[in-house]
C-alpha cells in the first residue's frame, strides 16, 4: 500500500530553506559566540548579527524602534511572558481573551485564574470572528488586558485587530495580540 502523506501544519514547523541554512551556517560553524559575550570578537560578531536580525524583524512588524524586539525561544515563551508578565505587574484584575485562542494563550489564562484573576471569554461567531459588542460590554473598570490572536492558527480566521485595538485603546486597556501565524502573510 502506497500511502500519501499531506503536512498540512507547515505554520507551525516547516522543513528549513536552504536559503536560511546557508544564511547562518557560519554562525553555526565560525561565528558561534554568545551575543551576551561582549569581552571577544566570538561575541562581538554574533551581537552584530542579532542587532542585524532586530532591526529586520522590527522593520518586518513595523516596529518603531528595534530595541521593542524581545527574542525568545517561540512563541509559547512569548506569550506567557507577555500575558503573565502584564498580569503580574497588574497585580488583580480582568483578563478578556476568546476559547479560540493558542492553547499558550489559554493555559496562561487558566492559570492566572486559578491565582484569582478574572478571566472572561469573549464569544466568536460561526466563522470564528470575535463579536466586537461583546468584547466591549465585557470591559470593566478592572479590565487591565485583552488578548486576541491575529490569525488563528487552525481555522485561519484573521481577526479585525485594528478594530479590537481601538475598542481597547477606547478603554484605556492594554492589547495583546499573538500574531505568530500572520507575521510575513497579512500586511
Amino acid at each position: 500500500m502506497n500511502r500519501r502523506i499531506i503536512y498540512m501544519d507547515y505554520n507551525a514547523s516547516t522543513p528549513v530553506d536552504a536559503r536560511v541554512v546557508q544564511a547562518m551556517l557560519p554562525y553555526f560553524t565560525e561565528h558561534f559566540g554568545n551575543p551576551s559575550s561582549g569581552t571577544h570578537e566570538f561575541g562581538w560578531k554574533a551581537e552584530a548579527a542579532v542587532d542585524i536580525a532586530r532591526k529586520q524583524v522590527a522593520h518586518c512588524i513595523g516596529a518603531q524602534f528595534p530595541e521593542e524586539i524581545l527574542f525568545t525561544s517561540g512563541a509559547t515563551e512569548s506569550v506567557n511572558l507577555a500575558v503573565k508578565g502584564v498580569a503580574e505587574a497588574a497585580g488583580a484584575g480582568r483578563i478578556i481573551t476568546a476559547k479560540t485562542e493558542h492553547k499558550a494563550v489559554l493555559d496562561s489564562c487558566y492559570a492566572l485564574e486559578k491565582k484569582g484573576f478574572d478571566i472572561q471569554f469573549v464569544s466568536v461567531d460561526e466563522f470564528g470572528f470575535v463579536n466586537l459588542e461583546e468584547l466591549e460590554s465585557l470591559i470593566t473598570t478592572d479590565t487591565f488586558l485583552v488578548s486576541i490572536m491575529a490569525a488563528n492558527n487552525e481555522t485561519g480566521v484573521i481577526q479585525d485587530i485594528e478594530a479590537i485595538g481601538s475598542i481597547c485603546k477606547k478603554h484605556s486597556v492594554l492589547f495583546h495580540t499573538d500574531a505568530t501565524q500572520a507575521v510575513g502573510k497579512i500586511p
